[in-house]
C-alpha cells in the first residue's frame, strides 16, 4: 500500500510506455516486502538533466535508464562504475549519499546469466548484429568470456570503425565486418553464438516476419550454434522460432531484460534474495496479458 513512507524507483526514459519493468518490479518489491514504488517516468532529452536532479532532491532511491538515454546520463552522473566509464552508457542509477547519482550497467551480466555455465569460449567464435547502444554490453559481455574471436557486423563502416575504437581489448579483439561484405558468410559457417542486437523483427518495429540480415544468410549457419534475439515482442520472433525448428539453442530478450532488473534490484536494495523467479512470472504476464 502506498503511504507517505513509500519509496520511488523507476525507469527514465521515451517512450516508456510499453514497458515491462514495472510489472516484474513491483512483483518482486512486494514479495520482499519492500515499500517502494516502480514507476515508468517518461522523459525528453532536454529535460534529462533537470529530471535528474529532481528525482535525487526526492531521495528517490534508483533507476533504470533506457533509450535514448544510456549515453548521455553517463556524462551527468557523479560517479561511475568502471564498466560504465568503458561503455560510456549507464542502465542503472544508485544515488550517492554526497548528493548526485553513481551510474553503473547491469545489462552485461544481465545478458550473460542466461547463457548459463559453459566450461570454456575460448575455442568458440562469437557474431554481433549491429553496433548500437545495446551491442557495447553485448560486446563486453562476449569480451568477458573469452572468445577466440568476436565479429560486429554492421551496415555502415564509419560507425563500426567507431564502435571498434571504444571497445577494443588486446586480450579480447574485436573485428568488424559489413553487412554488404562477401565474407559474411564464411563468418556464419564457424560462428558458435549470434546475437542480434538490432529491432529487426521486433512487432513494433516494421515486419515481424524479418529476419536480421535477411533469411539467405542463416542457410551458412552450423547446427551447434546458438542464437540470441534482443527482441522478444513477438515471442519467439521469427528468426527464433525458425532456429528452434532446426535444433538450435535459443535465447530470447526478456529473459536479458529479467536478469539486468534483477541485478538493478539487488544494487538498490542491498539485498541478495532478489525473487528472479517472480520477476519472470510478472514480466511474462505483462507481455501476455
Amino acid at each position: 500500500m502506498i503511504n507517505g513512507d513509500t519509496g520511488l524507483v523507476g525507469l527514465l526514459g521515451n517512450p516508456v510506455r510499453h514497458s515491462l519493468s514495472p510489472a516484474m518490479h513491483n512483483a518482486a518489491l512486494q514479495a520482499l516486502q519492500l515499500n517502494w514504488s516502480y514507476l515508468a517516468l517518461p522523459c525528453a532529452s532536454e529535460n534529462l538533466k533537470e529530471v535528474l536532479q529532481g528525482l535525487r532532491a526526492v531521495n528517490c532511491r534508483g533507476l533504470n535508464v533506457t533509450i535514448p538515454h544510456k549515453q548521455d546520463v553517463a556524462e551527468l552522473c557523479q560517479e561511475l562504475s568502471p564498466l560504465a566509464k568503458r561503455l560510456g552508457a549507464v542502465n542503472t542509477l544508485i544515488p550517492l549519499d554526497s548528493g548526485g547519482w553513481h551510474g553503473t550497467n547491469t545489462d552485461v551480466e544481465g545478458f550473460l546469466t542466461p547463457l548459463g555455465e559453459q566450461s570454456s569460449w575460448q575455442n568458440c567464435h562469437g557474431a554481433i548484429i549491429g553496433c548500437g547502444g545495446s551491442a557495447r554490453a553485448i560486446a563486453a559481455g562476449l569480451q568477458s568470456l573469452r572468445l577466440s574471436s568476436i565479429t560486429v557486423i554492421g551496415r555502415r563502416q564509419e560507425a563500426l570503425d567507431a564502435f571498434i575504437a571504444d571497445l577494443q581489448r588486446k586480450d579480447a579483439p574485436l573485428t568488424a565486418c559489413l553487412q554488404s561484405s562477401p565474407d559474411l558468410a564464411s563468418l556464419m559457417k564457424r560462428a558458435d553464438l549470434v546475437v542480434n542486437t538490432t529491432p529487426v523483427g521486433m512487432a513494433q518495429h516494421g515486419d515481424a516476419q524479418a529476419f536480421p540480415l535477411g533469411e539467405a544468410i542463416w542457410s551458412h549457419l552450423q547446427e551447434s550454434a546458438m542464437l540470441y534475439d534482443l527482441v522478444y515482442t513477438p515471442r519467439p520472433t521469427a528468426w527464433l522460432r525458425w532456429g528452434q525448428s532446426r535444433g538450435h539453442r535459443c535465447i530470447d530478450g526478456l529473459e536479458m531484460l529479467v536478469q539486468q532488473g534483477a541485478a538493478s534490484l539487488r544494487l538498490w536494495s542491498d539485498r541478495n534474495d532478489v525473487p528472479v523467479e517472480t520477476m519472470r512470472r510478472a514480466a511474462e504476464a505483462a507481455l501476455n496479458p
